[in-house]
């Protein structure tokens, strides 16, 4: 690629779609606080947002086109990963280094995987265990809770929280929380999920993904955010020179 469509790409690459990474202060929820530092840390590690991992049907549209990889796209993008000497982690294992210096591996890389789908644990999860790696996904509760058709089920994703994926709150029911979300719709929402999804599986999710991006003062009020992490949104046009540019460029 030239490098003016290279910088193209990657505006385009670069999603509008923010993480928050919490303490659930002052929200009536106990759980055990880590001790944090006053240190302030800096780390370029790339984070890589997916959504479907599987073939879209036929006469799919172009968002479910345009958010589909691919096995055999996921399968090559892992291989060169791993041939490239990057080393998945999980969010958590970024908040660690981020809040108390944890050690991370050399050119660690974070995968997200966006709404649970049900080809997250068809078709991501088992891929994800054959490359030795692991990933970070973001569930909508409402959808696992009356198995919706096409979703993941608490089984499935207690399955991969045991093998050692990461399940984190994605909202109650993908609400936009920025238009007409009150106070106590925004407890439900954020926090409501937080509960949900430490009774499922065991462990209180520290991160959080709000639905589009879109966040206002009062979401993070709520939320009580501590990081905002920029992803990088892979497409089903994204290609392997693709990927070898944008996290090579990354690491620089």
């Amino acid at each position: 690629m030239r490098q003016a469509h290279r910088r193209h790409f990657l505006l385009r690459l670069i999603a509008l779609v923010s993480l928050a990474a919490w303490w659930l202060a002052g929200s009536g929820l106990t759980r055990a606080e880590p001790t944090r530092d006053d240190t302030l840390r800096r780390m370029r590690v790339p984070i890589l947002m997916y959504h479907y991992v599987s073939v879209p049907p036929p006469g799919a549209d172009k968002y479910r086109l345009d958010l589909s990889v691919t096995p055999d796209q996921f399968a090559a993008q892992l291989a060169w990963l791993r041939r490239n000497g990057f080393s998945a982690v999980s969010l958590d294992a970024l908040y660690w280094a981020l809040t108390e210096g944890a050690r991370l591996p050399p050119r660690p890389v974070v995968l997200t995987f966006d709404d649970g789908y049900a080809d997250a644990y068809a078709n991501a999860f088992p891929l994800l265990r054959t490359f030795g790696m692991t990933g970070t996904f973001f569930v909508v509760t409402d959808w696992l809770d009356t198995a919706q058709p096409g979703y993941l089920t608490w089984p499935q994703a207690r399955e991969m929280a045991a093998a050692g994926m990461s399940i984190q709150s994605h909202t109650r029911s993908h609400k936009d929380l920025t238009n007409g979300c009150d106070y106590d719709c925004l407890v439900y929402q954020i926090l409501g999920s937080v509960q949900t999804i430490q009774a499922e599986i065991g462990t209180r999710p520290r991160l959080f993904c709000f639905p589009g991006g879109d966040y206002d003062r009062a979401a993070i009020q709520v939320s009580n955010r501590l990081y905002e992490l920029k992803r990088a949104r892979m497409r089903g046009t994204t290609r392997l020179d693709d990927l070898t540019w944008m996290m090579l460029d990354w690491q620089e």
